[in-house]
């Protein structure tokens, strides 16, 4: 109930911000008109790797606009270090897991939101600019494989909010949204790359996220299975540094 009570209040403060829903809502949304008409604009040669295409960008983008989840939630775990809130809290029975499922929960709900969005806008744009739908069943049943990637990138946020301030936490997560953007795939094709820079992403686990995510929109799910296990272990080693991470700072800020 703790836990809940706080993720309560986190969430408003979330719906509260309205540069969240440019970030959160708007920008994906744009992201994918302006890709998919860039798409358009380029010559198709045959053979060539359809990056761009709507049936690969929708859930890339989608996978893309959790970073700024990460984002949010890094600064509202350091406004709420930075100020007295925290501090109160302290005093109260919540344990570090507490608070770590209290920042979780809001974010996560709305990046299953997000996604619906991103997946819904996908859809329009591919019955208006291609006249075929996008494989729906497929689309609906990935949503839920979708929260390891969630639970992963709110993780990092915690853990820079955590440890930095609410000055230099955000510009390391705009680092991080730029590392997702370059090597998880999003703008180009890992595989035609070369080795090196494949081994590099394989080593990340947001090349792994946006594999995943685009297999799992077109059903392939023996190609998914393993950067999904990849992914979802990543999600639980982060979310365990989390709590740890969390619980120390906790201690440390009660002496």
């Amino acid at each position: 109930m703790k836990a809940l009570a706080f993720a309560s209040r986190n969430m408003k403060e979330l719906l509260r911000d309205m540069i969240s829903y440019i970030f959160c809502l708007g920008l994906p949304i744009v992201m994918l008109i302006v890709m998919t008409l860039i798409n358009r604009s380029i010559p198709q040669m045959e053979g060539a790797p359809q990056v761009f295409n709507i049936e690969k960008l929708t859930p890339a983008i989608a996978i893309f606009a959790m970073t700024f989840l990460m984002l949010f939630v890094c600064i509202r775990v350091s406004s709420d270090r930075s100020s007295a809130f925290l501090t109160r809290l302290y005093a109260s029975p919540m344990k570090s897991s507490d608070f770590i499922v209290g920042y979780i929960v809001p974010f996560a709900v709305t990046g299953v939101f997000q996604t619906v969005i991103t997946y819904f806008c996908g859809e329009m744009i591919a019955l208006i600019v291609n006249g075929e739908s996008l494989p729906v069943g497929y689309m609906l049943l990935s949503i839920p494989l979708l929260i390891p990637s969630i639970v992963l990138f709110i993780g990092i946020g915690i853990i820079f909010g955590t440890f930095f301030n609410a000055k230099a936490a955000p510009g390391l997560c705009s680092a991080v949204i730029t590392a997702v953007a370059i090597l998880g795939g999003i703008w180009m094709d890992i595989d035609t790359m070369g080795d090196g820079w494949k081994t590099v992403c394989s080593c990340l686990p947001f090349y792994h996220s946006v594999q995943y995510a685009r297999y799992a929109m077109v059903g392939n799910f023996d190609d998914m299975l393993t950067p999904l296990l990849i992914c979802t272990a990543f999600a639980v080693v982060i979310f365990t540094v989390s709590v740890m991470a969390f619980s120390f700072k906790m201690k440390s800020d009660k002496k």
